[in-house]
């Protein structure tokens, strides 16, 4: 199902392909394509390498992942360290997410912040996050979760953060959530970077 969208003028307008909201997060951003609709159903661009050059984005995606969450599981946060380190564009085919982007980059004005994102498949919203970030989505109804990336999975790369982190303080927007055994074992904030928090 496809839904025309219209944004605030504080938002940038590029005709040929989507509208973006840019976050209080550097890099971090939210995007809506531009959908086309008729009495047949609709048609839009999910990626266009024309638009993402435009707004300074990667281009170069070299692995596309999806997976099917039923209501209330969460999965993350989940990051992956140099030189393995992933941009990735998500968003769902079906279904409503809760996703959250946390800022990982050692030296940033806002490390330890986090955006949240409704991407919700009547809306077509994506997100790009940059390579630095911790990522985890919580899903809202049944959904099918879409994402591109900037580099390959690798497993001695693998890592993250634990989703209730007492310093984060994430509000998923859902009382028990479904995690799995392997990301309750997941470290905090603070174990990971003890020399970049208060």
């Amino acid at each position: 199902m496809c839904t025309r969208l219209e944004l605030p003028v504080s938002c940038i307008q590029l005709a040929y392909c989507m509208q973006v909201r840019k976050t209080s997060i550097e890099g971090l951003i939210e995007l809506f394509p531009r959908v086309f609709e008729d009495e047949r159903g609709c048609f839009l661009e999910t990626y266009n390498q024309q638009a993402f050059e435009a707004l300074g984005l990667p281009t170069h995606f070299v692995q596309d992942n999806q997976s099917f969450s039923i209501k209330g599981v969460l999965r993350g946060l989940h990051f992956q360290n140099e030189p393995y380190a992933q941009g990735k564009l998500v968003r769902v085919i079906t279904g409503k997410v809760m996703d959250i982007a946390v800022d990982l980059r050692i030296g940033s004005p806002t490390f330890g912040q986090y955006e949240a994102f409704v991407l919700d498949s009547k809306l077509n919203n994506m997100a790009y996050i940059p390579e630095g970030f911790g990522h985890g989505f919580v899903a809202l109804e049944d959904s099918i979760f879409s994402y591109k990336c900037t580099n390959v999975y690798n497993k001695t790369a693998e890592s993250g953060l634990i989703w209730n982190d007492p310093d984060l303080n994430i509000d998923w927007g859902i009382s028990n959530p479904i995690v799995s055994d392997k990301d309750q074992q997941l470290p905090t904030l603070r174990a990971l970077y003890p020399t970049s928090i208060a």
